[in-house]
Formats: C-alpha cells, sequence, structure tokens
C-alpha cells in the first residue's frame, strides 16, 4: 500500500493533471486605430492583451521603428506593456526599421525560431516565428505565429511548409495568425490536414465593424489530446482593423 501511494504522488508531480493555456491572437494594424488615420494607440493594444489574461500571444503587423508608427520599436513597447517576455520576426525590412511579427509570453521563453516562408509568386515576404514555453508544471508547449500571404498559391505553398514542420513535434503546437484565408479555401484544407481548428464558436474577425470575414485562426496540432474550454472573438472593435481571438486550450 506504501508504494502505491508513493506511485500516486509521483504521477501528480510530474503533471499527470490537465494543464491550461489561454491564447491569444491579434493583427493590431502597427497600433493605429481604423478611425483614427494619423494616431498610434499601443496602450490600447496592450490592454486587449492584458484584459484577456493570455499566457502567449500571437500579434502581427508590428513596426519596428518606422516614422508611420512614431519610429517606436512596438515589440519591445508592448512586452513592457503586457510585462511579459517577447519574440519579434521579421517579414520585411521597412524605411530603416522592420515589419513582422510579435509573440509574447507570460512564461518563460526556453526556444526561439523563425523561418521565411516559400514564395511561390512574387509578394511580400512572410516568416513563420515558433517559440517553446515552459509551462508552471514544468511541461512545454510550442507556439507557431505567422502572417500568410495575400495570394492564394503563397499561401497553399505555405501551408504546406508549416505542416512539414509540424511533421516534427511530439509535444502540444498551437498555431496562430492572420491566414488571410476563409475556412473553405484550399490553404486551410491543407492546413487542417495536420491542425484542427475550433468549427463550432468560430466567426468573422475581419473587419473590425461588422466583421463578415474569417480570417484569423488559432489552431492546434492533432498529435494530442485536447479541448476547446473557450474559443471566442474579443470585443474590442477599435483599436485595430481585426478582431483580437482567445482561446483557451485544455491538454489531457
Amino acid at each position: 500500500m506504501k508504494y502505491f501511494f508513493l506511485f500516486i504522488l509521483a504521477s501528480l508531480s510530474l503533471g499527470g493533471t490537465a494543464q491550461t493555456v489561454k491564447i491569444l491572437s491579434y493583427n493590431i494594424h502597427h497600433g493605429n486605430p481604423p478611425a483614427k488615420p494619423n494616431i498610434i494607440d499601443l496602450p490600447a493594444i496592450a490592454k486587449v492583451i492584458i484584459e484577456s489574461e493570455a499566457d502567449i500571444v500571437g500579434i502581427q503587423e508590428v513596426d519596428i521603428n518606422v516614422s508611420r508608427s512614431e519610429m517606436v520599436n512596438q515589440a519591445e513597447k508592448l512586452a513592457e506593456l503586457t510585462n511579459m517576455d517577447y519574440y519579434f520576426s521579421k517579414g520585411i525590412n521597412l524605411e530603416k526599421g522592420y515589419y513582422g511579427t510579435l509573440i509574447l509570453s507570460k512564461h518563460k521563453i526556453v526556444g526561439k525560431r523563425r523561418y521565411d516562408l516559400p514564395m511561390p509568386v512574387a509578394s511580400e515576404n512572410r516568416s513563420l516565428a515558433i517559440i517553446d514555453v515552459e509551462l508552471p508544471n514544468g511541461k512545454r508547449v510550442s507556439l507557431a505565429n505567422t502572417h500568410l500571404d495575400l495570394h492564394e498559391e503563397n499561401r497553399v505553398a505555405q501551408a504546406h511548409f508549416i505542416n512539414e514542420l509540424a511533421e516534427l513535434y511530439s509535444s502540444p503546437l498551437i498555431l496562430v495568425g492572420d491566414l488571410n484565408a476563409k475556412p473553405n479555401s484550399e490553404s486551410i484544407k491543407v492546413l487542417e490536414q495536420f491542425f484542427k481548428r475550433n468549427v463550432s464558436s468560430n466567426g468573422p474577425t475581419f473587419p473590425n465593424i461588422n466583421p463578415h470575414s474569417e480570417i484569423d485562426y488559432i489552431m492546434l496540432l492533432d498529435n494530442v489530446d485536447f479541448e476547446w474550454k473557450s474559443y471566442k472573438r474579443g470585443k474590442e472593435n477599435e483599436a485595430s482593423d481585426h478582431l483580437p481571438l482567445f482561446a483557451e486550450i485544455e491538454f489531457k
């Protein structure tokens, strides 16, 4: 009997209970509220992030040292405003600065990687950023953040590239981003070969007023047992031209 109880205690210490992770994906339009063309309001973006209580956040359309956004390092500033760790992934050089995506994390980032995505058709360069995060229970989860291209041919090639990387993962991998594609598009169908997306409480995320297009997603690699505890669009519709997208995921 003594050994039985020792076994139970050991199982609990190894993280045998379910782990919940809160995720936010948000295209922030370089911090420019659509109704205010000459205004940059990063505190409004930070407020959305803080109020979501997200553990990990994938952000698209982030400027670093660009004149239209007041020459601010938006990645560094948002990390400061939210008190989170961060990883910026450049898409393109812009003026004397950069434009790309950002990942914020409440928890320790223990790994980070960046990939240029394929471009069969000439277009603006896009990247895929992946971080590994150590959760409070010692378990690790990876999050990939991207902003896919406007051309469907490029998006399909980019989706295949993401799937090829995903095959390397045995631990949880969450994919978030502005995928510039509706649910019935070929690129989303390609991703669904490896990733599960929410099809019960999902909805349009663009534009911010009277949204009609679902192009922002939070997906999970189909290699672990999980449950969508929550999946919803945020109510903030003034800070950006997209709605924020939130999910709470429970890993079994």
